[in-house]
């Protein structure tokens, strides 16, 4: 009756045994969150889901999932939300609360101290340190974690990078990129820190173009405090390294400085769309492909065979694709009584050809049968052979009339030179 069903559950063992379970596999798209290992591996023998998605599923990160959509196609996505949208959805508020209220009252019960030092030694031992503002004037406050919290993501896209492990690493970057966004918003430091860090992934990799790119972008928007030199005497940055918790403004008779707006946001404005529009890209180009693929496995057959009229002679030829899908052979064969003197196929460097001659007495006419066989990268590859065919009237010397055809593993022929397709020809013999 074209009706739908959404079903949202925490875990498979709310459906019970029985039908229940078995509607669960029939599911045409199914997002499987964060679960524990033993639950995962419920979800993945019911979903048949490969065994690198099974182990994935303990580790998700929140906003991430394990898709399943039809037969084949499984993937991890991250789902990224608007501003208003976290705003929404945020779970967190009542913990920066606390944190904020922390902070406030360790301010107030703090002794005073009448020289700098001690005041140095009172502000890092404190575990809260306050953000910078983003310039905004709707009195909201940003907090961080607290300073003994590492954040190892930049660390792991870059060893993964160091590894040469250059797509996995690319993609641990523009994840962490796209969680800060819709953490701390496109102006904050963590959101432009990731460029520090894919450029340096970009250098490791050996795109120098994008790294001095990236780089000059971070420049040009004026966020570059966080640019750090090694100990040493090398002069490369420590681009692993996030921003570090800023210091909590002085208190007492101290005038209060208004906090300075930042004067790129139009800048990261931009950026960030150009990653969010990157991304839906992406994902859709592999939607498209997946899809693709869908259909060319439904489709597929693994045999194409027609008939061609070549210099008044009738040809049947053929292609049929290997089990492994690794070669196809291609074939011709035309009977004897079409009165052919040549008959040639090619297809790559692949040839073969054969020249009649008058029958001895007592002799057979035996059809002439042509074969080549030529690799292909997968098994729905499109193969082309040339016929070259001399009738009754061709003389030797002479260049022979030919035709391109273009074979598919879908059962289709295409005439390259007319662009026609071709009748498909059904044989016992092919």
């Amino acid at each position: 009756m074209g009706l739908s069903l959404d079903v949202v559950m925490h875990t498979l063992s709310d459906l019970g045994n029985g039908p229940a379970q078995d509607l669960a596999r029939l599911c045409e798209v199914a997002h499987v969150g964060r679960l524990g290992p033993e639950e995962a591996a419920i979800v993945g023998a019911l979903l048949n889901l490969p065994a690198w998605a099974i182990a994935k599923i303990p580790t998700l990160d929140p906003g991430q999932a394990v898709w399943k959509v039809g037969p084949d196609y499984v993937d991890i996505v991250q789902t990224v939300i608007s501003a208003d949208e976290a705003q929404l959805t945020d779970t967190s508020s009542r913990r920066r609360m606390a944190q904020q209220a922390l902070a406030v009252e360790q301010d107030t019960a703090a002794p005073a101290v009448d020289s700098d030092d001690d005041q140095d030694e009172e502000q890092s031992d404190d575990l809260f340190a306050r953000t910078d503002p983003a310039g905004d004037d709707d009195g909201e406050w940003d907090w961080e974690m607290p300073p003994n919290v590492i954040d190892s993501r930049h660390f792991a896209a870059i060893e993964a990078a160091r590894e040469g492990r250059c797509s996995e690493a690319a993609d641990l970057a523009a994840l962490g990129e796209r969680e800060d966004i819709t953490a701390h918003g496109i102006n904050s430091i963590e959101a432009i820190s990731w460029l520090s860090t894919r450029a340096k992934v970009a250098e490791l990799c050996g795109n120098l173009d994008q790294a001095v790119q990236l780089r000059a972008t971070v420049a040009r928007m004026g966020n570059v405090e966080w640019f750090e030199q090694s100990a040493d005497t090398s002069t490369s940055p420590q681009w692993h390294r996030g921003p570090q918790p800023t210091a909590p403004p002085l208190t007492g008779d101290a005038p209060s400085v208004r906090p300075r707006r930042r004067t790129w946001p139009y800048l990261a404005a931009i950026a960030a769309l150009a990653l969010a529009a990157g991304g839906v890209w992406q994902n859709a180009a592999d939607g498209r492909q997946a899809q693709e693929r869908q259909e060319q496995a439904a489709a597929y057959k693994g045999l194409s065979a027609t008939e061609l009229n070549v210099d008044g002679v009738q040809a049947r030829i053929s292609a049929k694709w290997s089990e492994d899908g690794r070669s196809v052979i291609l074939s011709a064969r035309v009977d004897w009584e079409e009165n052919p003197k040549l008959v040639r196929i090619d297809s790559g460097d692949q040839t073969a050809q054969e020249k009649t001659a008058p029958l001895e007495p007592g002799q057979i006419p035996m059809p002439i049968r042509l074969e080549v066989k030529v690799p292909v990268k997968d098994r729905y590859q499109a193969v082309q052979m040339t016929v070259a065919v001399g009738g009754p009237s061709w003389k030797e010397g002479s260049r022979a009339p030919r035709r391109t055809i273009e074979f598919r593993p879908d059962r289709t022929a295409i005439d390259t030179g007319t662009g026609k397709q071709l009748k498909q020809y059904y044989s016992r013999l092919l």
